[in-house]
């Protein structure tokens, strides 16, 4: 879906330009006059946030790599030497880690908004795959990037992590043996996490590219679920009208940030990593960061190794499978009645999940996770089917015009 671009070169070298290359009217056509719906809430801003977040870590990023130094032996020190002899290094390291945690913070409530108003159903299942191989991509970026401070935690995280492929039958030796460039965690793995570290924020670009493509070939989503189906009444220009509370949602969420930044930076971090990387010496209690925890702990209930490993990536892939798996036909849950309460019991279990990843593998922590498991597994597999079958659901309007109308 294309706005009606109103753009007219106005000189003879954009003229000449358009006639070339037609990036501007392009750009205007995407992000001027594009149509959005009318009743967008401040959900919607978090693809915003998210765009914005993405460029900021590719920036610090790049700058910190230009004084890290990916040897086994230096890389501890190297993060230190940032930290304290480099200008703004401080600001520029807690900027990037805790930019790691405020993206996955972002992208989580992403996905739940378009869990909530059913942003994966047809035509979006292409948007929504192309979201669901960002946040893979994330996830493996985020990781290899903890180990290079080169700490205990990442370390042995990278230790734990890298071992679970050894449980794939047949090859699972060999790919491990494979990412570590060696018989153990050591220097060859520090140089190859780095490089693709370095690496995959720019394949994350290029995919967060795709996305936003078949977000403007099939149009926005909405609160109500309803199409665009006359653009004068149902839309408005993406800018001023979105890209005004893009920048409000941006400035919110960047106060928080900045919050974190310089009153808790090592709110979120493990105490463990200022302490050099020591092979000889296992942490009593192994945490990744917070964000893949709800995953750990899906991973650490199940007591066969090679099942556990196929639980945690199952409980990933199954969010590309959701366009199927949910066979309403109603898009929003701002009208399914109980789709909105189970909705709420799987963000509950989520949460629960990950604060049980953060507790010791032992006692009621390991029976909770595997009820919390079943229920996270359950909600995709049989409560979806079977909701799409028997649910009744509340009218929905016709056009985003009269949602917009009965909600005023």
């Amino acid at each position: 879906m294309h706005g009606h671009s109103t753009f007219e070169p106005k000189n003879g070298f954009v003229k000449w330009l358009e006639a070339r290359l037609p990036i501007l009217s392009f750009s205007h056509e995407s992000f001027v006059a594009y149509p959005t719906p009318k009743n967008l809430n401040y959900w919607w801003t978090f693809g915003a946030i998210l765009s914005f977040m993405l460029v900021a870590q590719i920036v610090t990023g790049v700058v910190l790599a230009m004084h890290y130094t990916a040897e086994s032996t230096m890389a501890f020190d190297a993060v230190e030497k940032i930290m304290r002899d480099v200008n703004w290094g401080w600001m520029l390291r807690y900027a990037h880690s805790n930019g790691a945690s405020m993206f996955f913070f972002a992208v989580y409530i992403h996905m739940f908004r378009g869990i909530y108003y059913g942003s994966y159903k047809a035509p979006r299942e292409v948007l929504w795959i192309l979201g669901v191989i960002i946040f893979l991509l994330m996830m493996a970026t985020g990781f290899m990037g903890y180990v290079l401070p080169w700490g205990q935690m990442s370390f042995w995280g990278a230790t734990v992590i890298t071992n679970l492929f050894s449980a794939i039958p047949f090859v699972g030796d060999q790919i491990t043996v494979w990412l570590w460039g060696g018989y153990s965690v050591g220097n060859p793995t520090l140089n190859r996490f780095y490089a693709l570290h370095y690496l995959l924020p720019f394949v994350i670009a290029a995919v967060v590219g795709l996305h936003v493509w078949a977000l403007h070939v099939v149009g926005q989503g909405n609160p109500d679920g309803v199409e665009i189906k006359d653009i004068k009444k149902d839309s408005v220009p993406f800018t001023p009208h979105a890209t005004m509370k893009d920048a409000f949602g941006i400035a919110v969420f960047l106060l928080i940030f900045a919050w974190l930044i310089f009153f808790v930076p090592n709110y979120l971090g493990d105490a463990d990593n200022y302490i050099p990387a020591n092979p000889m010496k296992t942490p009593a209690h192994i945490v990744p960061e917070w964000y893949f925890l709800p995953f750990y702990a899906i991973l650490r209930s199940i007591p066969n190794k090679l099942a556990g490993v196929i639980a945690m990536f199952a409980a990933i892939a199954l969010l590309a499978f959701l366009p199927w798996l949910d066979t309403s036909k109603v898009r929003s849950g701002k009208y399914r009645p109980l789709f909105k309460i189970f909705f709420w019991i799987f963000a509950a279990t989520s949460i629960g999940l990950g604060y049980l990843g953060a507790m010791p593998p032992e006692g009621g922590y390991v029976l909770a996770a595997r009820i919390l498991g079943v229920m996270y597994f359950a909600f995709f597999l049989v409560i979806l089917p079977v909701l799409g079958l028997v649910e009744k659901t509340k009218p929905v309007p016709a056009t985003i015009a009269d949602a917009v109308l009965a909600k005023h």
